[in-house]
């Protein structure tokens, strides 16, 4: 029984539990259908919500590609457009270009039958022309070659004779036009500034009271003058001239140290070797210190400032320089207040053109002996110092030994020989003088048709004296402006040189 009941209990168990498997799989396979409806429910909701995307991006791509289709097709009809107007325009040029061909046609045809009648019409005149000049020629007895020389020569002559006076005419309008300011500036300058410079050149005479001083500046056996030559380096020459001594050097400063020297130790009364060494020590640095004394009041005068040291020292050197008699400290100061006299009236800055006149005779007084002009080696100095380029190239180029690259270079030009040439400035050696008037005399004697030259007022007017049977009236004034050119190419003047050529006929007869 118990067996029987296990077993029954058992097959319960299987049983309910076959019949559990069977029941939970037909629910499990409910489900799985259920599960798959629903899927194939959303897939077809997603298709067709693809679907629906896809023909709404088609109408979109479909609207943008017919928008870009039209306005292609636009774009190419305003291009078809264009195309068919430049079309037009070009028919309508080639049209135009057409019918001035056939204008230049019809006027190049029209030229050609002038042309033609020109040539002729030129060929009828050059035969007149050979006829009249054949007439002319038998008329005359002379050739067509030697009529036109004739007349050329005839021409040239009149030509040249015009030219003379147009040029003096000129030179005298210009020289009228000019003097109007010049006159004013020279009248009122040169008197105003215009002093007597002249000096010795090379020796100083030193006066003595008496002859019995010669004797003890002389000293035992000569050691005085020995001692006193070689502390100053001047030459003393004690000979029969009364109540005076030659001090001879060629630099002033020496001469001066030795002058006065000389006057402390006679004043002194003590004169011996020592004494004269002592003395003329202390004089050399007193000159010293009254060259740069000198040079700082001439600059203080001028109402230049700013200059070096070492300029100012140059400046007080010039007082005891002298060229060709002229003192030339007061040279430099005359031609500094020219400067800026003429600066002024020309509108130019005054400070630099009286500084440049003061300056332009610098290299002159250099302690060194340069190779150099004076007028170069004063423009290094200059620029050596510092000095503007204006001022540098007006002392360079007042010798026109440099070009002159400012306008205050010629104004110190001219002022340097107004100072030099004006009367009583400059002394010449009367050698010298002598032969450059016999120059200036020979100059003009050496003319066809001069028969006397004299040179006048210093050299400053030659009058040339010719015979009125030689040259007439018009070739006088050629002469005039011929021997002026060649005095200003070949000599050296100081000023200028008025050239007046007389011609004069004389009638004498005698009453007996």
């Amino acid at each position: 029984m118990d067996t029987i009941a296990i077993i029954i209990t058992v097959t319960a168990f299987i049983g309910g539990g076959v019949l559990s498997y069977f029941l939970w799989d037909i629910a499990l396979t409910k489900k799985k259908k259920k599960a798959i409806n629903e899927g194939i429910a959303e897939a077809e909701v997603a298709r067709k919500e693809k679907d629906l995307a896809a023909k709404e991006k088609f109408l979109q791509l479909k609207t943008e590609h017919e928008n870009q289709s039209n306005e292609r097709n636009q774009k190419i009809q305003i291009a078809e457009n264009r195309i068919k107007q430049r079309e037009t325009s070009q028919n309508q040029k080639a049209e135009e270009i057409q019918r001035l061909k056939k204008e230049v046609e019809i006027i190049r045809d029209n030229l050609d039958k002038q042309l033609e009648h020109v040539e002729r019409r030129d060929e009828e005149l050059n035969k007149m022309i050979h006829e009249q000049i054949t007439k002319l020629e038998t008329i005359s007895g002379l050739s067509a070659e030697e009529a036109k020389k004739e007349l050329l020569e005839s021409l040239q002559e009149k030509a040249h004779s015009e030219s003379i006076g147009l040029i003096n005419e000129i030179i005298d309008e210009a020289k009228m036009t000019a003097n109007k300011e010049a006159k004013k500036i020279v009248l009122e300058t040169i008197q105003r500034v215009a002093t007597e410079t002249a000096i010795e050149n090379a020796v100083t005479v030193f006066h003595i009271e008496s002859d019995e001083l010669k004797g003890r500046i002389i000293g035992r056996e000569g050691r005085n003058i020995r001692a006193l030559e070689a502390a100053t380096g001047v030459e003393i020459v004690v000979d029969d001239t009364p109540e005076a001594i030659l001090l001879s050097a060629f630099d002033p400063v020496r001469r001066e140290i030795a002058r006065l020297s000389l006057h402390q130790l006679i004043t002194d009364g003590r004169i011996h070797p020592a004494r004269i060494e002592e003395v003329v020590n202390k004089t050399r640095k007193q000159i010293e210190e009254e060259i740069v004394e000198v040079g700082k009041r001439t600059t203080i005068d001028l109402g230049v400032h700013g200059l070096h040291p070492e300029l100012i020292r140059m400046i007080g050197k010039m007082k005891y320089r002298s060229s060709y008699g002229q003192n030339l400290l007061q040279h430099s100061r005359e031609v500094a207040n020219l400067s800026a006299i003429m600066a002024a009236e020309l509108g130019l800055n005054t400070k630099l053109a009286k500084r440049a006149g003061l300056l332009h005779d610098i290299g002159k007084v250099s302690d060194e002996e340069p190779e150099l002009p004076h007028a170069i080696y004063g423009m290094k100095l200059a620029e050596k110092f510092k000095e503007k380029p204006e001022i540098c190239n007006a002392i360079g180029a007042h010798h026109d030994e440099v070009e002159m690259t400012s306008l205050i270079s010629p104004i110190v030009q001219v002022c340097d020989a107004i100072s030099g040439a004006r009367p009583g400035a400059r002394r010449e050696i009367v050698e010298s003088y002598i032969k450059r008037l016999k120059e200036l005399e020979a100059l003009a004697l050496s003319y066809p048709g001069v028969l006397k030259t004299y040179a006048i007022q210093a050299g400053r007017e030659l009058r040339v004296i010719v015979g009125s049977e030689k040259i007439t009236d018009a070739e006088s004034e050629k002469l005039s402006y011929e021997i002026a050119k060649k005095v200003q190419d070949e000599m050296t003047y100081p000023g200028q040189v008025k050239i007046t050529v007389i011609r004069e006929t004389r009638s004498v007869n005698y009453a007996k």
